[in-house]
């Protein structure tokens, strides 16, 4: 016999001979009344400290999600400048080729020229690109 079936007996074992297995009066276990309410009723009042314990976040907002919400790809020209520097850009003609299917930013400066095909471009990184001697592709 396992340890919980032994300690199942004995607890068990206390109550025989006794008509309420310490429930108090008989009427205590009927129904949902000697409870606090059925559920999650007097979950602000009697049960709150239950509430507070095992379900902390059963009241309030929690937020949502937006299902038609689009994330967009980004990349700022300090990070087009380091790829350079690392060697992962390509140089054909003079110029760097590099193809993006986000919008390119204007953070940081750009030293080489850059050849650049994306999906669109910010005003700020269309001058500085531009300034480099680079070309825009948009597409």
């Amino acid at each position: 016999m396992s340890n919980l079936a032994r300690r199942h007996r004995k607890a068990s074992r206390k109550y025989l001979g006794s008509r309420s297995w310490g429930a108090g009066n008989i009427k205590n276990r009927r129904g949902k009344g000697s409870k606090g309410g059925k559920g999650y009723g007097g979950g602000q009042t009697t049960k709150w400290s239950w509430i507070v314990r095992y379900e902390p976040d059963h009241f309030g907002r929690h937020g949502f999600t937006r299902p038609n919400k689009k994330l967009v790809k980004t990349i700022n020209l300090f990070e087009l400048n380091i790829l350079v520097e690392k060697g992962k850009i390509e140089k054909t003609d003079g110029k760097y080729n590099f193809s993006f299917d986000g919008k390119i930013l204007g953070t940081g400066t750009i030293k080489y020229p850059l050849k650049i095909k994306a999906a669109s471009f910010s005003k700020k990184a269309k001058e500085r690109i531009e300034q480099a001697g680079g070309e825009i592709l948009t597409g």
